[in-house]
């Protein structure tokens, strides 16, 4: 016997999950409805399948293909233009006239016995049998009434409760005999229940209705779709699940990584080549698609989660259905019953409310509570620049495909002919997008000087000193190393201009990119004296000899590539160098404040027990630093800008030091008695930098709170490498340790808290402190507010939807006053606008 799978239908009651796919292709625990209903037929014995198909077309025929994959041979039946469900198998009748023949739908789900049926049909010598199935409400369904010998009697389709008189209804399945074709007439629109079955009925030909009791859902709604995963996962639904049961009620895909932490709460089903995080919690009653990523102390309960999706560490889905390729970041909430369809990207902190749905390509900004389906805007954010590049996480959204647009749309920003600089880390991924990126830039008739994996520090370096036209970094970002970010450079090794950024997103999402003939496409050299360039320079601008006795320093380099070129210059300066962690290891570095906290306390034990001079932590490829004195105090952070602003000024004693806007008022007391004059620049990096080269005449150096220092005679950007040396020249030549000059700085201490803050009250928020504060107030960047024993600066964040507050005092007890005075002023102003 053939069978006729219907794969016609749009699925429009299942939107927005079906705005991309067809309803016969949207998976039920990892697998298409469709393919659920081939392997029945397959297993049944019917291996000839006829499938009818108008909606999207092209994806059922691109996956199931002529079906030998599955054992069948598949052939189809398209529609140009809807002809109903009768009039699609007319349209097949050439195929179907051998003998009796099944149509099933290719939408509904089923573990239907279909000997007992056929039997049926032939034992009664029936013209067409309807497999029915009884359903507790049959009101959006079509009834079937039948007489005792199973004769169909009567059709009530979608009756109102007045009209019920049985609860038997029509399942989409039907048992046929090739006469039925006399009925109709090739090309007209006819429909099963609406036309035929009634015809046959009015001219009493042999019509009955074969009861079953098997599984059947038609999957009508997105509770019902819910309530099919429910069914397979329980096994109501006698159907088979893809992967294998690992134990019982988690069956698990190939290649799929469980780490020893995560948490698997019955039935779920994983499909292949998942990662699930330590911490992360899934199921109960869950599906998760291939490839999808589950960071620690995310939690997936009874939600269904399509292929390629990232769930972001801390995110929580409850009751919820995710699309394919969506992307959640951290801590994001997805409230019951909430849809979320193909493509979105729901950034951090962000709640989407019980009963919302997305439709595709949405992007949700941070902090955003949606309270409202969307169906209509763009997929895209305006922007791809953020303060220091592009970022995105690593191969979900910075993909190669999207590296190679980026330089095709660098380069077509650039003239022909000329060249740019790029480099990357040491990280497995970032090889993977600057070789994608170089392609991209290729194409466009711009050469690569291709520096390949090298310190951040020396490529800012080569960029200035190289004469080509800009440069790009790809590496992991600091933060997060599932982040990939690219950083683009001027021909100064400064960051791009916003008018630059903004020309590159201009062509990148017009496409509109420069194709080079292909005689004239760019070429990759390799610079091959990077370092012994770089190195020259280092030692041009310092005060050699040193002098002094040999100083013992510790250094680690956690797992940077700075490794293999830092010790050299340390020893050709004369220092005895124990190095720690001095291999590339990327997956090891350290990126979170807890992770570097480890680094420095092992670093400050190994210090005091080789009683060295010093110990250094190199972070962030060369770029920051922090420092353990000889008596093992750190020096970070604020207390390190300090330090070293204290010894420049006595070495140097003239010029000029930047400094961003919250970093400590102690260093104007620090500099005063020198005359140095300390400038004060927006909080940002590019700010920092920009400053630094305009003040490059007079500047002795420019440095955040962050261990970064920059020293624009060198290159513009952060070296940890040169201001390590710096610092410890100065300090030999002011004849003076460390410690001696951590003893001088004035005791100051310097608080941070982050707030929430939705975007769209930020302006309010800062417009009532404004309003409520008194005394002196400066407007640099945001509002930083004076006391008398200290100030407060209240600071919008660019990026994402928070208010940073940074407090100094000279007493713990001071900052901490005026760290809680000011979050409760900031929070009593949210809650007003909440309430309003």
């Amino acid at each position: 016997m053939k069978a006729v799978v219907m794969a016609g239908g749009e699925g429009s009651r299942l939107r927005p999950i079906t705005a991309n796919h067809p309803k016969p292709l949207v998976p039920v625990c990892n697998r298409p409805i469709m393919e659920h209903i081939l392997l029945l037929l397959r297993a049944q014995g019917i291996t000839q399948v006829v499938a009818t198909l108008h909606y999207l077309a092209d994806a059922i025929q691109g996956y199931f293909g002529d079906g030998s994959e599955w054992d069948l041979v598949l052939t189809y039946s398209v529609e140009d233009t809807p002809l109903g469900t009768a009039g699609s198998v007319k349209q097949a009748e050439s195929l179907l006239r051998e003998g009796t023949f099944l149509i099933i739908s290719g939408d509904a789900l089923t573990d239907v016995h279909l000997q007992p049926a056929l039997e049926f049909h032939r034992e009664r010598g029936a013209l067409a049998t309807l497999i029915l199935s009884r359903v507790p409400n049959p009101l959006e369904f079509g009834v079937v009434i039948t007489d005792e010998t199973g004769r169909i009697t009567r059709f009530l389709e979608k009756p109102s409760w007045g009209e019920v008189f049985s609860d038997t209804v029509n399942t989409g399945m039907y048992i046929l005999e090739p006469a039925i074709f006399d009925y109709m007439e090739p090309g007209k629109p006819y429909d099963f229940s609406q036309d035929l079955f009634p015809l046959l009925l009015r001219e009493g030909k042999p019509l009955y209705g074969y009861v079953m009791s098997d599984y059947w859902s038609d999957i009508g709604s997105l509770q019902q779709y819910r309530d099919a995963h429910h069914d397979l996962l329980t096994g109501k639904a006698k159907l088979s699940l893809p992967g294998t049961e690992q134990m019982p009620g988690v069956w698990v895909g190939g290649n799929t990584q469980i780490e020893p932490h995560a948490q698997l709460v019955p039935p779920v089903c994983i499909g292949s080549n998942c990662r699930i995080r330590n911490g992360a919690t899934i199921g109960p009653f869950t599906t998760l698609g291939d490839n999808c990523i589950v960071e620690p102390e995310a939690v997936v309960a009874h939600s269904i989660v399509w292929d390629s999706a990232y769930i972001g560490a801390g995110s929580h889905l409850q009751g919820a259905i995710v699309g394919t390729g969506v992307v959640i970041k951290e801590n994001v909430q997805l409230q019951e019953d909430s849809v979320v369809a193909d493509h979105c990207r729901i950034e951090r902190d962000s709640i989407i409310r019980t009963r919302v749905k997305l439709w595709p390509e949405k992007h949700i900004e941070s902090g955003s509570t949606v309270t409202m389906s969307l169906v209509w805007g763009t997929g895209w954010r305006g922007t791809l620049f953020r303060e220091r590049g592009i970022e995105g996480l690593s191969n979900i959204e910075i993909t190669p495909d999207l590296a190679t647009k980026l330089g095709a749309a660098y380069g077509s920003s650039l003239t022909h002919g000329s060249m740019v600089v790029v480099a990357r880390d040491t990280f497995r991924a970032s090889r993977m997008i600057k070789r994608a990126f170089i392609a991209g830039v290729l194409s466009t008739g711009v050469d690569v000087l291709d520096l390949r994996a090298m310190p951040l520090p020396i490529t800012r370096f080569t960029i200035r000193t190289a004469g080509v036209a800009g440069g790009v970094n790809i590496r992991v970002a600091p933060h997060h190393r599932r982040m990939t970010l690219l950083e683009f450079f001027d021909r100064r090794g400064v960051y791009l201009p916003r008018r630059s950024e903004r020309k590159i997103e201009h062509l990148f999402f017009r496409e509109d990119f420069t194709r080079s003939d292909p005689d004239t496409v760019g070429t990759i050299h390799f610079a091959s004296r990077a370092i012994e360039e770089y190195q020259d320079r280092f030692f041009q601008l310092l005060r050699l000899p040193l002098g002094g006795r040999r100083l013992r320093l510790v250094t680690d380099f956690a797992f940077s590539r700075v490794a293999a070129i830092y010790p050299t210059i340390l020893g050709q300066l004369g220092y005895e160098v124990i190095s720690l962690n001095a291999y590339p290891d990327p997956t090891r570095t350290p990126r979170t404040l807890t992770e570097h906290e480890a680094f420095l306390a092992n670093l400050r034990q190994i210090v005091q027990a080789l009683n060295a001079d010093c110990g250094m932590l190199m972070e962030n490829e060369g770029e920051r630093l922090a420092v353990i004195d000889e008596r093992g105090r750190a020096i970070e952070g604020a207390m390190l800008l300090a330090v070293f602003t204290r010894l420049m000024a006595q070495v140097y004693r003239e010029g000029i030091v930047v400094v961003p806007v919250h970093a400590p008022s102690v260093i104007e007391q620090l500099m005063a008695p020198f005359g140095i004059e300390v400038v004060r620049t927006r909080a940002d990096v590019r700010s920092l930098t920009a400053t630094a080269m305009e003040q490059a005449e007079k500047l002795l150096l420019a440095g955040d709170l962050q261990g970064g220092f920059i020293f624009p005679e060198f290159h513009p950007g952060f070296d940890a490498m040169f201001a390590y040396v710096k610092l410890l020249e100065m300090a030999q030549q002011a004849g003076c340790s460390l410690a001696e000059i951590y003893d001088e700085i004035p005791p100051f201490v310097l608080l941070h808290r982050s707030l929430p803050c939705p975007w769209e009250q930020k302006g309010h928020l800062m417009r009532y402190v404004a309003q409520s504060v008194k005394g002196r107030v400066e407007t640099l960047d945001g509002l930083k507010v004076y006391a008398d024993h200290g100030w407060t600066l209240i600071l919008p964040d660019a990026a994402e939807p928070l208010i940073h507050l940074y407090t100094e005092a000279p007493t713990e007890a001071d900052a901490q006053h005026l760290l809680d005075q000011y979050t409760a002023l900031i929070t009593s102003a949210l809650a007003k606008e909440a309430g309003m």
